[in-house]
């Protein structure tokens, strides 16, 4: 598919017909403490491509992981996609440092996006991320983002996701690091939109697949960029 795609280093650094607050920007950027710091397994990640997504072919497309933290779920990424651009509001040493929802909609276009965003952000990433993707969108998220009035009337009543993929066992995730030895009580789903898809609303279920799926070197402190 024949895209035109400009880097996020450019696209950071052009002003989209808007001024932003280099004071606000720094306020959010403050402190690593402030941010939804949850990095995600690898192993959930390539569970979207086992279980999932695993019928369409991503090996010639693109993809944007908007909220990369030190790169665990982009490294998978970049075992599927040709190309994988990746960002986060903070700078963790990994990717673009890049506010994604300040970011002009009409100057980004990617084949799919694919990310754990921060919670309370979810919605709006799920909203941008629709707008961006020519293919589809896979968000991973607690369990509980299926509730909530207004995620439904925004959402979920307007343009429901093609998949509804939840995982049978935890996906342990600590704030602020990857522990192979977390554990959680929270449940999480990947939540998925395929664009131009006949298929409706579809539940399913992520079998037990962390022994599986799960890599001796998942756990290294360093993530090659």
């Amino acid at each position: 598919m024949k895209m035109v795609t400009i880097t996020l280093i450019a696209r950071c650094k052009i002003k989209m017909g808007q001024n932003i607050s280099h004071a606000v920007m720094a306020q959010r950027q403050k402190t690593n403490d402030n941010l939804d710091n949850f990095p995600t397994p690898p192993w959930a990640t390539r569970s979207l491509f086992k279980y999932v997504i695993n019928n369409l072919k991503s090996y010639e497309q693109s993809c944007l992981e908007p909220a990369c933290n030190v790169g665990h779920m982009s490294k998978v990424l970049k075992e599927n996609f040709k190309t994988v651009f990746s960002s986060d509001i903070y700078d963790y040493g990994y990717g673009d440092v890049c506010d994604f929802l300040s970011i002009n909609k009409n100057n980004m276009r990617y084949d799919w996006v694919i990310t754990n965003p921060p919670f309370n952000k979810a919605k709006e990433f799920i909203e941008k991320s629709l707008a961006i993707s020519n293919i589809g969108v896979a968000i991973l998220a607690r369990t509980t983002f299926l509730e909530s009035i207004n995620r439904y009337k925004d959402i979920f009543s307007k343009c429901p996701p093609t998949y509804f993929a939840q995982f049978v066992e935890r996906v342990p995730m600590v704030k602020g690091r990857l522990d192979k030895k977390a554990s959680t009580a929270t449940g999480y789903a990947w939540f998925v939109w395929v664009k131009n898809s006949n298929e409706s609303c579809n539940l399913m279920w992520i079998p037990p697949c962390r022994k599986l799926l799960e890599m001796d070197n998942d756990y290294n402190s360093n993530v090659e960029v």
